[in-house]
């Protein structure tokens, strides 16, 4: 049978443009536009032949339910199912979808994360549609992208903050380009493209561990024989039931009109990524949520189990998340472009400085913003860069800094030819500026890419800090543009000292470097916040809310409540680690481990009889070692244990996340050490749970 061609089906369960058009009469569908593009106010005569067309399209479709479909502080999405259903007189039902209920929905907000905000008897909270992004179809049910809110106001998610940085930023920029004479543009809106990664592994080995259950990684494991170290992965060719999956997933993604690029093997063994084209970040972040959760969905149809975690196996790499940033007009102009003169390009400098501004004087926000108990074990390791947030812009542009801040001529670089030696082979120019996998925030020819997320991260969380910081940056600039009495001096005076102030900023060498890391403390004074208790409490200092409020991005008290809900979240999180871990450890690998020791005595035993002058060396030996692991292991689960049960007596969050960081965390170290010990001395056949090399060599 002949496939469909991907342009035939792509979208086809969005409630998109191109079915608002046909599906709509014109002067709603004009209104609706006007208020997807220039965000004009929505008035129920509209929202209410939105409705219907929508209900009817859904129908068509299959779908007997609709959602608001909304990012609460889990992390995660949620939805409440209501049906279209509507009893008519003759005893029958038809199917019915309001303007109101399109509008606002009224889920329970008494049971989410608010920090603070909402007491359990205050339950009332509402849903509010976002009409920026396109409603969409998943398992028979219209799910409609919504904000979520308490019925006191105050913002219970991710979106609301966005949406409100997004505006913020485009207030200010826009007040940016009208002193340089642009009175065309409408709104400058800011476009992602999150690269995505994660770890497939066999869904019956998934099953035989309580760590991944419970945990999302792995909280034991001894190193194989082989990991990553022969590279022979990253790039490698897909192995069929991987590429089974990625095609599975594509058609899936696809059909909800989600721009799914590249796909291929990462570096560590069962690693692998899937990057999108850039669009809208409300957008770009709606579908990122959709999509952890599609590759979750159709792994499960494969027998396979997808893996989010940022650190889910020790000893190899770890997954990441990185944000592919820009800033872009509604006429198509990218405001992060160079252009082929970038020293000439004033515009272009002024919007790169105000990023530059934004980076150096927010970086604990940024820090901040990708904050999780899982990240933090990725976050300066190899295949990550580290906690101190540093930019890379590459030779040309650094050196047209240089030469502003010393008010010298740029001397350009040359756009030198490679030569491959071959002569079949082309020759083409070398990029003016090399990439930089170890920088936080690296410029990547027209946008900027924050590597710092996880893989679980929502990319709400640092587009709304990003967002918010450059604009404030740019409303500083405008501030003092709007009022100079020469323009070009005053804009000219302000890029030389933006680079003065914040090139300590700006970095371009190897993060990795220990070196680094000492002069970025010691010698820029650059901020190094390794864990999430180091940096989170830096969220309610005096210059970021005051930032974030003036921008109307958060309220103080959604702010206070961010802080609340961030080290909940990690102590909550390590606590269920730290737990899983004794139990693990006293149910299945102390028992596995005294078997397998049992079961050698009695061999040592038995050759001892059949051989009396054997001294039974190998067996001896190894019954003592076994059995003082087995010791060991018991009395570090015990330490453990106590470690938690201390945690009731913190007082409050953050010293409970630091008794966390300093306590809990060591003693898990020290719980794990014997216990990967006693795996690499156990026989196979005893060893409770698949081993590292069984999870990550298992899928073929």
């Amino acid at each position: 049978m002949k496939m469909a061609a991907v342009p035939e089906y792509f979208g086809s369960l969005v409630f998109d443009d191109r079915v608002m058009k046909a599906n709509l009469p014109a002067e709603v569908y004009q209104s609706l536009r006007k208020t997807i593009d220039e965000g004009a106010k929505l008035n129920i005569g509209v929202a209410n032949a939105v409705a219907a067309a929508m209900k009817d399209w859904a129908v068509a479709h299959g779908a007997t339910h609709f959602t608001h479909w909304f990012q609460p502080l889990t992390g995660v999405t949620a939805e409440k199912h209501d049906s279209f259903i509507s009893p008519s007189p003759d005893g029958g039902v038809i199917m019915e979808f309001s303007g109101k209920e399109l509008i606002q929905g009224e889920p329970d907000a008494s049971s989410f994360p608010s920090g603070g905000l909402r007491a359990t008897f205050e339950a009332r909270g509402y849903t509010a549609w976002d009409p920026t992004s396109y409603a969409f179809i998943k398992d028979k049910t219209l799910c409609i992208p919504t904000a979520f809110c308490a019925y006191s106001g105050e913002a219970l998610d991710k979106k609301t903050p966005l949406l409100r940085s997004m505006e913020a930023l485009n207030k200010q920029a826009l007040r940016i380009l009208r002193l340089f004479g642009n009175t065309e543009v409408k709104r400058v809106n800011t476009a992602v493209g999150p690269e995505q990664e994660y770890f497939l592994i066999d869904a019956k080995m998934y099953e035989q561990r309580r760590d991944l259950r419970f945990t999302g990684r792995t909280l034991f494991g001894a190193k194989p024989p082989k990991g990553q170290e022969m590279d022979d992965h990253y790039f490698g060719t897909i192995k069929p039931r991987v590429a089974a999956y990625m095609e599975d997933l594509n058609e899936t993604l696809w059909k909800l009109g989600i721009l799914a690029k590249t796909q291929h093997n990462e570096v560590a063994p069962a690693q692998h990524e899937l990057a999108p084209i850039y669009t809208t970040t409300n957008v770009s972040t709606d579908h990122n949520q959709l999509t952890m959760e599609i590759m979750q969905k159709v792994a499960a149809r494969h027998g396979l189990v997808c893996l989010l975690h940022e650190k889910p196996f020790v000893g190899v790499n770890g997954s990441g998340k990185h944000n592919n940033w820009s800033m872009s007009t509604d006429t198509g102009i990218n405001l992060l472009s160079p252009g082929e003169t970038p020293h000439e390009n004033a515009q272009f400098l002024l919007f790169l400085c105000a990023v530059i501004k934004a980076v150096d004087d927010y970086q604990d926000l940024l820090r901040i913003s990708v904050a999780t108990a899982g990240n933090d074990h990725r976050l300066g390791a190899n295949e990550a860069p580290p906690a101190v947030v540093s930019i890379f812009l590459g030779d040309e542009l650094s050196g047209v800094l240089n030469a502003i801040e010393k008010d010298i001529p740029y001397e350009g670089i040359e756009k030198t030819k490679i030569r491959l030696g071959v002569d079949v082979l082309p020759k083409f120019r070398r990029d003016t500026t090399d990439r930089n996998r170890t920088s936080p925030f690296a410029f990547t020819g027209n946008k900027f890419e924050f590597r710092m997320l996880g893989s679980a991260n929502s990319i709400a969380c640092a587009n709304i800090m990003l967002n918010a910081a450059v604009a404030e940056s740019l409303k500083i600039y405008a501030d003092r543009l709007e009022g100079a009495e020469d323009f070009e001096a005053a804009l000219q005076g302000m890029i030389r000292k933006t680079i003065q102030d914040h090139k300590r900023i700006i970095f371009n060498g190897n993060g990795y470097d220990d070196a680094w890391i000492h002069e970025a403390t010691a010698k820029r004074g650059l901020l190094n916040y390794r864990t999430t208790p180091d940096c989170v409490p830096h969220l309610l200092e005096k210059k970021n809310i005051q930032m974030l409020t003036s921008h109307n991005v958060y309220s103080m008290q959604e702010l206070a409540s961010r802080f609340e809900v961030t080290l909940e979240n990690y102590c909550k999180t390590i606590v269920i680690e730290a737990s899983t871990m004794v139990d693990m450890a006293r149910t299945e690998i102390i028992p596995a481990v005294e078997a397998f020791t049992l079961d050698t005595a009695k061999t040592a035993a038995a050759k001892k009889d059949l051989l009396l002058s054997c001294p039974c060396t190998y067996e001896t030996e190894l019954v003592k070692k076994l059995s003082g692991l087995t010791d060991q292991i018991a009395a570090k689960a015990d330490q453990l244990e106590q470690a938690v049960l201390a945690l009731a007596d913190a007082g409050d969050i953050k010293t409970e996340s630091e008794a966390i960081r300093d306590v809990v965390l060591p003693k898990m170290g020290q719980l794990r050490l014997p216990c990967d010990e006693a795996e690499t001395l156990t026989a196979k056949k005893y060893w409770p749970f698949p081993t590292y090399g069984d999870l990550l060599f298992g899928v073929r």
